[in-house]
């Protein structure tokens, strides 16, 4: 019997080829079928080695020109082949979900430190999370889709801030103005908010469905939580705790204030993660722009965490 190979299987289940050519990934008069040096790099990640052990390792691999060439050409539609061919597998797991799984989006916004001088895209100073302080290197910023059976990446975008090492203008490629490779180096100047909210919104134009948006306090402001709800998509975030930022309706307008008030009548509920004990209780407050909205005030020992859902049955 002939051994399956079950990445050529779940590609063709896909119909990669149309996907391909919809992403203008079209074979050119001369050199190998795009299809060919994809699965070539889908091999790579698979097996776990680098292009260059790839191509030792490999009686079937081509020439490390056609590999760059490959990369670098800025005819391809990359966003569109990950956006596509995702939508297509999350389409075929559908079969898997039940009505309790919740199917979410998630706003993930990552600092990754390179010191290079020359990369492109790279920023002098951007504030990293993990490391607590300012660091050289990239931000990218990607929209994720998981369910309790898998977790697949939908989009992605290099957002460059003012310490940008280098302007768009001086970029090593000179790509042209209507190409895909100019217009997502003009991307990278939008704002987080804006590049996020595009990056949903083709997702949902693409035919995925999610039940909620999760997303870091960055995001949790009122206009794009609005915004969000607008494309038909509930938010749950942590909100950060800043007056100037939130202000409800009411007498008590502060997350603060609202805190306070409260926790005198509400019924509290403990849990514990791990050796971190909490106490939570929540309560639907009425914001001016976004309206009615769930809060859940969740409290430990050193600090005080907020959550919102723009979903009130949640």
């Amino acid at each position: 019997s002939v051994l399956k190979n079950p990445i050529l299987r779940v590609l063709r289940e896909i119909k990669i080829s149309k996907i391909l050519i919809q992403s203008n990934f079209i074979k050119r008069n001369i050199g190998f079928a795009p299809f060919q040096i994809l699965l070539h790099f889908i091999y790579m990640l698979v097996m776990n080695k680098r292009q260059s052990a790839f191509l030792k390792q490999s009686s079937d691999s081509f020439g490390k020109d056609t590999y760059y060439r490959f990369l670098k050409d800025t005819r391809y539609n990359w966003r569109k082949l990950l956006l596509l061919s995702t939508a297509a597998l999350v389409r075929k797991l559908a079969s898997l979900q039940t009505k309790d799984d919740h199917r979410l989006l998630i706003i993930d916004d990552t600092v990754e430190p390179k010191r290079g001088k020359q990369i492109e895209g790279s920023c002098k100073s951007i504030y990293s999370n993990k490391e607590h302080r300012c660091v050289s290197g990239i931000n990218i910023v990607s929209l994720n889709y998981t369910d309790t059976h898998s977790t697949f990446q939908l989009d992605l975008s290099l957002r460059l801030n003012d310490s940008r090492r280098r302007e768009i203008c001086d970029f090593t490629n000179i790509a042209h103005h209507k190409s895909n490779t100019h217009k997502r180096r003009l991307e990278g100047l939008d704002g987080k908010n804006s590049i996020a909210l595009d990056m949903v919104q083709r997702a949902l134009n693409h035919g995925i469905q999610a039940d909620y948006l999760l997303v870091d306090s960055w995001y949790s402001k009122p206009e794009f939580l609005l915004s969000t709800k607008e494309l038909g998509v509930d938010v749950v975030a942590r909100l950060a705790n800043n007056p100037r930022i939130w202000n409800f309706k009411g007498k008590y307008k502060t997350l603060d204030a609202l805190h306070k008030e409260l926790s005198k009548e509400r019924r509290r509920f403990t849990g514990h993660y791990g050796k971190i004990r909490y106490t939570y209780f929540d309560a639907v407050v009425e914001h001016a722009k976004i309206g009615k909205m769930k809060l859940v005030f969740l409290s430990t020992e050193k600090e005080l965490l907020i959550f919102v859902s723009t979903d009130t049955t949640l």
